[in-house]
């Protein structure tokens, strides 16, 4: 392709390898798209559903995030949350859920980092209680369970790093979990089958204070959770 000087050439330099690879790697870097408020909607977008099932109301709330794929078919491909719709067949809490899948979808399409919505949302407490879920994990409010089933989503997109345990404290773990059940079985007239059906974990266990999940045992003289793994003898 030839090109038109319109100028006096007043000198040149000979461009090596690497200047033009830096170059052409300023160009590509310079097309990658952001997530920004600008960015606008394409006519399809692919989301998950999720149930939010509570002992508070009779129906459920199912609560959509619908995500949006930036750089589509290159090196630096990005699946980012764009809306939030919550549909519930209780219209009681209408005004509140309306406001708050308003300002969650802004939050997602203002851009930069929005994974700090899941612990505002885990953090609000019900000053009427909150309730249990099933397998023992207690919910403070409804709101709380919105953040967690957010933090999932953002988890399954690659947002958030899911927590693991390391190995050697796992098979901590399940030894003590493996003695605990083994010291009560001969107790095990009070514990009803509906208990340990409902309840992953066994049904003495008391509440964690780090996750919030009913699976704290005391063994040798120290409080050990076998769901996160939070133990006050470290």
């Amino acid at each position: 392709m030839s090109k038109k000087i319109g100028q006096k050439i007043v000198g040149y330099a000979v461009a090596n390898e690497e200047q033009t690879r830096e170059t052409k790697t300023n160009v590509a870097e310079s097309n990658i798209i952001q997530m920004h408020e600008k960015v606008s909607r394409p006519e399809a977008l692919a989301g998950s559903t999720y149930k939010i099932k509570t002992p508070m109301s009779d129906h459920a709330l199912y609560l959509t995030i619908n995500d949006i794929i930036l750089n589509e078919g290159t090196d630096h491909e990005l699946r980012r949350p764009f809306e939030v719709f919550i549909n519930s067949k209780n219209m009681d809490h209408f005004q509140w859920i309306v406001a708050l899948t308003r300002v969650i979808s802004a939050v997602f399409r203002k851009g930069g980092d929005c994974t700090f919505l899941v612990e505002e949302l885990k953090a609000v407490f019900d000053p009427q209680g909150g309730y249990f879920k099933p397998g023992g994990k207690f919910m403070p409010s409804l709101v709380a369970e919105i953040g967690w089933a957010i933090e999932d989503h953002l988890q399954k997109i690659g947002m958030l790093k899911m927590p693991e345990i390391p190995e050697h404290q796992q098979k901590i773990m399940d030894e003590k979990r493996a003695q605990f059940e083994g010291a009560t079985s001969v107790k095990t007239a009070s514990n009803s089958a509906a208990s340990a059906e409902a309840n992953d974990f066994p049904p003495a266990a008391e509440l964690c204070k780090k996750c919030s999940v009913k699976a704290a045992i005391m063994m040798d003289g120290c409080l050990t959770c076998l769901n996160c793994g939070d133990s006050k003898c470290g």
